[in-house]
């Protein structure tokens, strides 16, 4: 009887761990499309202002750090959790 409650409980945490990776997945399209949207803006803005391509650069890699941050965030907790 005791082995098949260790049998549960080992599936159950194994479970448990899968649907934390699947929510983090889910979790990461949010700062994949910051990214993207991020770039966008920059590659419009240099093209439509090419001598503020190095201010818009700087602005930029800050934009790219911060979302990526929360992905960083998010996949330390999905491994704690």
């Amino acid at each position: 009887m005791e082995l098949i409650h260790f049998a549960l409980n080992l599936i159950t945490l194994a479970v448990s761990g899968n649907m934390n990776m699947v929510g983090y997945g889910l979790a990461a399209i949010g700062p994949g499309v910051g990214i993207g949207l991020i770039f966008a803006a920059y590659i419009q803005g240099t093209a439509r202002q090419p001598e503020a391509q190095g201010r818009l650069q700087v602005i930029a890699f800050i934009g790219f750090a911060l979302a990526e941050a929360l992905a960083i965030i998010g996949i330390g907790l999905a491994f704690a959790l």
